[in-house]
């Protein structure tokens, strides 16, 4: 299993700390929030290679973090430097799939996230399905709702629709950008970005699969961290434990 971590984003709601440095490697408490997921997920020995997929501007800073790093790291530059020409996630999955010639089962996760709980719960209920899985938390305020990536499943937890910001939510599941390919299902991005797939949020991607292939979705265990701005970012640096296994 190959593990694609998005971070070619630009981060610019967090400026000026991040306008010259890639959000996924400011710190948290005493690690980068990189090394907190790459640790986390490194610890069910599932996983042969990380590849972290960067902008052209921040490539270099993903680099040196790779080259002092002891898991085996693959940083792909996808050549854009300003937030206006960003690939998008789901052409930027397609381009390292495309740079690295991919054909394995996919863990995609965001390089911007920490979590209260262990990754390995989500590898494992992907084993145990044997399908391509997401996740879900129940979120009760409609508003953010409407910013989110919304589920709709089934009484056996199969993944019926996602609607990446939805003017009116079908319910109230959350989808976080954590995500498990079976390698069929990777083989299919191209035919799904060439089919009008939405290619900004990887949800997108989601929303694709779920109309071609058989997708479930694991509740979370705990809680999960995004950290878009500042005051987020302050607020985890202050509130953030670790992993709770």
């Amino acid at each position: 299993m190959k593990c694609v971590i998005l971070a070619a984003g630009y981060a610019t709601r967090l400026y000026p700390l991040t306008e010259n440095f890639p959000k996924p490697l400011l710190k948290v408490g005493d690690k980068t929030i990189l090394d907190w997921l790459l640790e986390d997920i490194d610890s069910a020995r599932v996983v042969d290679q990380y590849i972290v997929i960067s902008n052209h501007k921040f490539a270099g800073h993903f680099q040196a973090w790779a080259d002092a790093h002891t898991l085996p790291i693959t940083v792909v530059d996808d050549g854009t430097s300003t937030n206006e020409t960003r690939l998008g996630a789901v052409c930027d999955i397609q381009f390292a799939i495309d740079r690295l010639g991919l054909d394995d089962d996919l863990l995609i996760i965001a390089g911007d996230n920490v979590l209260d709980f262990s990754l390995t719960h989500f590898l494992r209920y992907a084993r145990e399905k044997n399908t391509s899985c997401t996740m879900r938390y129940y979120e009760a305020d409609e508003k953010r709702l409407r910013k989110s990536g919304v589920s709709v499943i089934d009484e056996n937890e199969r993944l019926l629709e996602l609607e990446e910001k939805p003017a009116e939510p079908k319910s109230p599941w959350c989808t976080p950008p954590f995500y498990f390919y079976k390698a069929e299902d990777a083989r299919r991005i191209k035919e799904a970005i060439a089919d009008g797939c939405g290619t900004d949020a990887p949800g997108s991607l989601v929303s694709w699969m779920c109309r071609h292939a058989v997708l479930h979705s694991m509740e979370m265990p705990g809680k999960r961290y995004d950290i878009g701005s500042l005051e987020t970012y302050e607020n985890v640096q202050k509130t953030y434990q670790g992993i709770l296994r």
